[in-house]
Parts: structure tokens; sequence; C-alpha cells
């Protein structure tokens, strides 16, 4: 398990961006919102990756702290851990929203100020 006290905030960022800049790794977390999921569930899902490729991409995602594996015997079960995308979200996705949504709030008076 990745420990985050060792980094600074933008190179745990830059491990979450990297993370979610593959497709399949976006399917895979897409997969696992719903439920935990063996890493043999997981393969199931994704007939187009060997166990291998499975395998990496759930390291990067654990690398990242969007996965947490948990051992059960013979089993590895796969939980989505979604608060580096919610600390992603607070920090860019928010902010900027605020700032689009004060910006078309603006517009919107402005065009419908009546000419004078």
């Amino acid at each position: 398990m990745l420990y985050f006290y060792n980094m600074s905030n933008d190179d745990a960022d830059d491990l979450i961006f990297k993370a979610l800049s593959h497709r399949a790794r976006r399917r895979i977390l897409d997969a696992l919102k719903a439920e935990p999921l063996t890493t043999g569930m997981l393969c199931d899902r994704f007939p187009g990756l060997d166990r291998c490729t499975v395998m990496q991409h759930l390291g990067v995602l654990e690398n990242a702290g969007l996965v947490v594996a948990e051992k059960r015997g013979r089993e590895r079960w796969n939980h989505l851990d979604a608060m580096p995308v919610h600390a992603i979200h607070e920090r860019w996705i928010g902010p900027y929203a605020a700032y689009a949504a004060g910006m078309l709030s603006r517009l919107k008076r402005h065009v419908e100020e009546p000419a004078v």
C-alpha cells in the first residue's frame, strides 16, 4: 500500500492522473464502483486483457491509492477507494466549475441588460 505522507500533493496527484489516463484502468474503476471484485472476476470482465496485464493495471491503480487490495485466502479482492478522486474534484474540478458558472452568469446578465 502506498502511503502519501512521503509525497507532496503534486506527486500524489500525478500518480492519480497517470492512473486515470489509461482507458482500461478507468474501465476497471468503473467495474469496481458497484462492488469489490476479485482479480479473477476482473479478468473475466475484460477478456481482451490477459491476467498479467490486468494485474499491472491494478498495480498502477493501487500505487495511486485508487484501489485497495484485500487478500482472503487465495483470492485478492479489489476495492475502489474514491477519496483520491474526491480530492482531485475538490482541488481542480469544483473550483473550475464554479469559475465557469460565474462567467456564464455574468455573460447572461450582460446579454439580458437592456441596450441604452
